[in-house]
């Protein structure tokens, strides 16, 4: 087991290059599935959750061959086998093996899926949607058993907005007979780089990035080449650790619509933001100002953004106050940061972050991956040295932090930990 150090009081300059979405690679490379020839990917961002997919392809019979992060999947040998825990533990997105193993093979059985302790997600809206379809959903020993003797299109109106639920439905009802509306979809970009995907091999889909999304059911569906989005949190975590720790850095490969809630809030601080063709420059002033946020769908305020951003608060002046009304268990690092000299309340679902104040380093652990991302904020922000703990959580999502954070003028390294580091870890 490893652990991050980061030394703060570095300050960032440079360039780093976003790399393909995590939250659109988790679900792309599922859908692959449901292709009869080969589906080459392109742009894949190198980290665990995307290994680990790759080889739960491999598990139902896919061929999956990699070539840096280019992934090339054969489709023609899966079968329909349960994957009742193992691998699917690993990370919430292995759901997307419902939707997709439903619409190919008409059954699908899939442990329920693991992922950040993140308070309750239900798949409640997955299972509406695949019982609207036409397919029997129960619980049998801790797994989700899916069947239908076939599947045809629904009218099907989503109770919250769920990502999740919006693509598992497509999934499942692009082969579906006849026409699907899924109604209260949800917008998000990743669901557009998926359904184009999915377009591309021949599916029928309209109206993704609206909130109705129309699929008209198509007998077969072929291979196809795609290159994924930029990973849109991945810049925006670069963006606050420009602003909290940096002076001009230039964030490559990205598309600034896809983070319009965020720029508008930084620029409401007194950042500089300047939007280029693919670029983003931010280049942070002193003394900033605070700000309140409050998570949304998008194109709301990011909840994955939601933890570093309560780390740029920190610095500012006066209170700023951060609700998160997606997930409200999403506020497990604000022990860690106060471990670190913030000044932190929590109340109900919002953080009252109390400023400025200078973080000083110590000994912190990433209970999630975004979490993570908020640790080594603080870490380049404090005085001194901070050891953060919990990296499988932080290379679940972020590839090759270390490396760029080196490249930007950081210095952040990992170290193996000892047995008593082991233990205390396991422990706390």
């Amino acid at each position: 087991m490893q652990k991050m150090l980061v030394e703060g009081g570095h300050t960032l300059n440079g360039k780093v290059r976003i790399s393909g979405a995590k939250n659109s690679a988790v679900a792309l490379l599922p859908a692959a599935i449901l292709a009869d020839s080969d589906v080459t990917i392109e742009g894949l961002p190198e980290i665990s959750d995307v290994y680990t997919l790759g080889d739960l392809l491999e598990e139902i019979g896919g061929k999956v061959m990699w070539n840096g992060q280019t992934v090339h999947i054969d489709p023609e040998h899966m079968i329909s086998m349960p994957l009742p825990n193992g691998k699917v533990k690993k990370l919430r997105a292995s759901y997307y093996f419902m939707g997709a193993m439903l619409g190919k093979f008409k059954q699908a059985v899939i442990g329920l899926p693991g992922g950040c302790h993140l308070g309750p997600r239900p798949i409640d809206q997955h299972i509406k949607g695949f019982e609207a379809l036409g397919a029997k959903v129960t619980n049998e020993q801790g797994a989700i058993y899916i069947r239908a003797e076939e599947l045809t299109g629904a009218r099907i109106y989503l109770d919250v907005v769920s990502v999740g639920a919006t693509i598992n439905i497509m999934l499942a009802a692009v082969k579906a007979k006849g026409k699907t509306i899924i109604e209260n979809a949800a917008k998000e970009p990743e669901i557009i780089d998926v359904a184009t995907l999915l377009t591309n091999m021949g599916a029928q889909i309209k109206g993704v990035g609206t909130d109705v999304i129309r699929i008209e059911g198509v007998p077969s569906l072929h291979g196809c080449r795609h290159t994924i989005i930029p990973d849109r949190i991945e810049a925006g975590t670069y963006a606050i650790a420009a602003a909290a720790a940096g002076n001009e850095v230039v964030i490559d490969n990205v598309i600034s619509q896809h983070l319009e809630s965020l720029l508008a809030k930084l620029r409401e601080m007194g950042v500089t933001v300047e939007e280029g063709d693919e670029q983003l420059l931010i280049a942070s002033k002193q003394p900033l100002k605070s700000v309140d946020i409050k998570t949304l769908v998008y194109p709301g305020f990011p909840t994955d953004l939601q933890q570093p951003f309560t780390t740029l608060l920190t610095k500012t002046v006066n209170t700023g106050v951060v609700t998160d009304t997606i997930y409200s268990a999403r506020l497990k690092h604000i022990d860690e940061l106060r471990r670190m000299n913030a000044i932190i309340k929590v109340e109900g679902g919002s953080a009252i972050i109390s400023g400025p104040v200078q973080l000083e380093g110590a000994r912190v652990k990433a209970t999630d991956l975004r979490a993570g991302a908020a640790l080594i904020v603080a870490g380049l922000m404090a005085n001194g040295i901070t050891e953060i703990t919990g990296l499988e959580h932080i290379d679940r999502g972020y590839e090759k932090i270390t490396e760029k954070l080196t490249d930007l003028g950081a210095n952040v390294w990992r170290e193996e930990m000892n047995d008593q580091e082991i233990e205390q870890f396991q422990n706390s």
